[in-house]
């Protein structure tokens, strides 16, 4: 099995030659540790209070809730959500911004919601694009869950031109992505957190 390409926040050039050349790359250490033990705390706490809901998918008209293809609970970071998620979404500004620079995408703006998988649930095989729509360019999964064993599972596999590739939800790594490319999240034996994201044109 092929690996991707590392990198680390303070060295957007790696990052950015390791999505040119490979549309994929791994950024470790990203959350660091305070971060990510900040985020999962917010994302408890979201938990605990109810505010979390089953993630649905597609849009539009195909916009439904379909716990077989998709079994997270998620909920979007906004300014409620807390100074943990308001830092990650700035952390996220500064890498749409240093991304343009080097590889030209377009992108103007940033979402990202909080997803917890219970054990056993995954998200089959898809692409972050809408069918109609390529204003998502560049994706993001940051990871939140400590201690995790290979035997866990909740890889997420990306279908990439050099062949599939798993990577496992170990905390403080993030994996980045072009929106385009086909992935899905495994089923794992015990619950997965994380956060996922994506850096997107405005649509038109």
């Amino acid at each position: 099995m092929p690996s991707l390409p590392a990198a680390v926040l303070r060295d957007p050039a790696a990052l950015a030659e390791g999505l040119d050349q490979h549309g994929a790359c791994l950024l470790l250490g990203f959350p660091d540790a305070s971060a990510t033990l900040a985020l999962r705390g917010a994302l408890r706490l979201l938990q605990a209070d109810g505010h979390l809901r089953a993630a649905e998918v597609g849009r539009g008209r195909s916009h439904q809730l379909r716990i077989a293809i998709r079994g997270d609970d998620t909920r979007w970071m906004d300014a409620d959500s807390g100074t943990a998620a308001t830092a990650y979404l700035a952390a996220l500004c500064n890498l749409r911004v240093a991304m343009n620079r080097r590889l030209f995408l377009g992108m103007e703006e940033e979402e990202a919601h909080f997803a917890c998988y219970p054990a056993g649930a995954s998200y089959h095989r898809h692409r972050d694009q809408f069918q109609d729509s390529d204003t998502r360019v560049l994706s993001m999964v940051s990871y939140l869950n400590d201690d995790w064993l290979p035997e866990h599972g909740g890889a997420l596999r990306l279908y990439l031109p050099q062949g599939t590739i798993d990577v496992l939800p170990h905390a403080g790594t993030s994996v980045a992505f072009l929106s385009g490319i086909e992935h899905e999240v495994l089923p794992a034996t015990r619950e997965r957190l994380s956060v996922a994201a994506w850096l997107r044109k405005r649509a038109g």
